[in-house]
């Protein structure tokens, strides 16, 4: 087969979680061990450091791998989802797996998961072990696709596990409270690895973190209570300056509110990661921070895809994303003479909540991602009416961007998000893939 035939075969035949939801999603371990035990146990063959929550684990993630390859490392990098191309997955020192590995590992092993009848995620995690196995990775950062107890990638023992934070998403699968959500995502702290929480809100949030790690023997270390910055803002030029205590100044890539507290998390992280015994160098940090973006490929996040008019993209999806997004998207409507906003979302997220904090002072273009997930954009806009939102429906996300670029003077700005997949539509028409 070629690429393109095998990634046909992988979203026609296997349920993509990406593309259709529920009826993809498979909880439960024992398919990934099975895979895992027929290919050896090709993740014992390296360091793994896991990530789950609910938002700010991509960004985590990516800096975690950004900050270890600069240290000298080797390091595999395994996310979800992919925004343009099915090999931004699968990472190692930033590039993706070549095509003729995809190709490969799944000729040579269809005739035995078939008859498992894998999910998409649980043959997709198991592609990324076993291809980290190959490159002789030192370290593997393992982003959880959803929840953590029942995740495919729940198979390793890491040296750290983190868990960002904890908000509603996912809830017809993860719980319909915060708590219930906790105790999923705490499903990945082990026996005798410290564990990492980025951010938690309450107690009784806390409490769940704090019964797993008595439960499994470990300790459990919140960055929140940590003092690791200091007075930190955000730039004119879109990154962070960053005042921290153990590694001075820093200036973070990443655009968007919510980094400072990303970057509170991956500081913490690094403070475990040495106590466990991994050499980080200040430099490596300082350079992690800066270039995360050039040394991982992320991409998404408060994201400048264009100049005048400024065009900025952000996969922000749900409440919790959203709180960090509306802060910062006032500020742009302050400084703008017109905000455009693009946006779209999926048909199993809490709607109405995300509709209320998108603001008010913007014209909208309301669409829908080319995904089976998308809600109608006809739906979408008449919900968007009842929060008070204005603007034209778009048949598709190409559609409401060449409206918006048309439309748009060259001091407006134009937002493009409310899904991950609305940012997937639309990065392939401001920039070349990379082959």
């Amino acid at each position: 087969m070629t690429y393109e035939e095998t990634l046909h075969y992988l979203y026609t035949s296997i349920p993509v979680f990406q593309h259709s939801g529920a009826s993809a999603y498979k909880p439960g371990l024992d398919t990934s061990i099975a895979l895992d035990n027929y290919l050896g146990n090709p993740h014992k063959a390296y360091k793994t450091i896991h990530v789950a929550g609910t938002n700010g684990k991509g960004s985590v993630s990516h800096l975690l791998a950004a900050i270890l390859r600069q240290a000298g490392y080797k390091v595999g990098l395994f996310t979800s989802p992919h925004l343009i191309d099915f090999r931004e997955r699968i990472r190692v020192n930033g590039k993706m797996i070549p095509q003729e590995y995809v190709v490969d590992f799944v000729e040579r092993h269809r005739t035995t998961f078939e008859p498992l009848h894998p999910s998409f995620f649980e043959l997709t995690s198991t592609m990324a072990f076993d291809y980290f196995r190959a490159e002789k990775v030192d370290f593997a950062v393992i982003e959880v696709g959803m929840g953590g107890r029942l995740d495919s990638t729940n198979i390793i023992t890491p040296i750290l596990s983190i868990i960002t934070n904890i908000s509603l998403d996912h809830t017809q699968f993860l719980g319909d409270t915060v708590e219930k959500i906790a105790f999923e995502k705490a499903g990945i702290i082990k026996p005798n690895v410290p564990a990492l929480v980025g951010e938690v809100y309450t107690h009784s949030v806390a409490k769940v973190f704090s019964e797993a790690a008595v439960k499994n023997e470990t300790l459990v270390y919140f960055a929140s209570e940590e003092d690791l910055l200091g007075e930190s803002y955000l730039m004119d030029t879109g990154e962070w300056y960053l005042d921290s205590v153990e590694y001075g100044q820093l200036f973070g890539e990443l655009g968007g509110v919510v980094q400072v507290r990303n970057a509170k998390t991956v500081l913490a992280a690094l403070n475990l990661l040495e106590s466990v015994g991994v050499n980080i160098p200040q430099e490596a940090v300082r350079e992690g921070f800066e270039r995360v973006v050039e040394l991982t490929g992320l991409m998404g996040r408060w994201q400048t895809l264009q100049e005048k008019p400024k065009v900025i993209c952000d996969t922000g999806h749900n409440i919790g994303g959203w709180e960090y997004l509306n802060i910062q998207l006032n500020e742009v409507i302050k400084h703008s003479r017109q905000t455009h906003m693009i946006v779209g979302m999926v048909n199993d997220k809490d709607i109405n909540g995300v509709l209320e904090l998108m603001p008010k002072d913007a014209f909208y273009y309301f669409t829908q991602a080319s995904v089976e997930r998308a809600m109608p954009a006809t739906d979408f806009a008449a919900m968007a009416v009842g929060h008070g939102l204005s603007g034209v429906v778009c048949d598709s996300v190409a559609d409401a961007v060449a409206r918006a670029l048309e439309r748009a003077h060259e001091e407006d700005t134009i937002f493009i998000g409310g899904s991950t997949f609305i940012v997937a539509d639309a990065l392939p028409l401001f920039m070349k893939q990379d082959k």
